[in-house]
């Protein structure tokens, strides 16, 4: 009986994760284009995280180009292309100085990008199993080829948006702070 208990509990958590995840990815999307504050020291752990992130991951992509060729030369793609959507996201972002404080709101459309980015390969890596699992765990078969690179690719637009992203929030915050330092006269 607790057996029993155990794989009920387990099937309501992977239940709950797949339902709520269309429920997560619009909340991300909704805080993803709210106003915030720009803060230094929020940008800078965010980058210092990112950063790490970048690295152990690349790491991960170099170790699995040795079973899948090419995939480091899709990871690099979409780390590329996710930078230069981060410097599109930093020249749309509207910037405003309210107080003496230094304010940000993402662009809308890009933060919607990243989302519809993140969506589309949770639901390619969702048909991608069924299609494996179909054809009974085949790993030479070039679904399962194609979509560790897609994936892959993916990871990297959406952690070269977030990294250059929070390097142009930290730029400004830098060129914003000495302003509100002078000394007065």
């Amino acid at each position: 009986m607790p057996i029993l208990l155990l794989v009920l509990a387990a099937l309501g958590v992977i239940l709950a994760v797949v339902l709520l995840t269309p429920v997560s990815l619009v909340m991300r999307y909704r805080a993803g284009r709210t106003r915030r504050q720009a803060r230094g020291w929020v940008a800078s752990i965010n980058i210092a995280t990112l950063g790490l992130s970048v690295l152990l991951w690349l790491g991960a992509t170099g170790l699995t180009s040795f079973w899948i060729p090419g995939s480091l030369t899709y990871a690099l793609a979409g780390l590329a292309c996710g930078g230069l959507l981060g410097i599109l996201g930093l020249a749309l972002t509207r910037w405003d100085a309210a107080s003496d404080r230094l304010h940000f709101t993402p662009n809308a459309w890009v933060v919607l990008f990243v989302t519809v980015v993140v969506a589309a390969r949770i639901t390619y890596g969702i048909w991608r199993t069924w299609h494996t699992w179909e054809a009974g765990f085949d790993h030479t078969s070039l679904v399962v080829i194609d979509g560790v690179r897609g994936s892959l690719a993916a990871a990297g637009v959406v952690l070269g948006y977030y990294l250059m992203f929070w390097l142009g929030v930290l730029r400004q915050v830098r060129r914003y702070q000495p302003m509100t330092m002078r000394p007065r006269k």
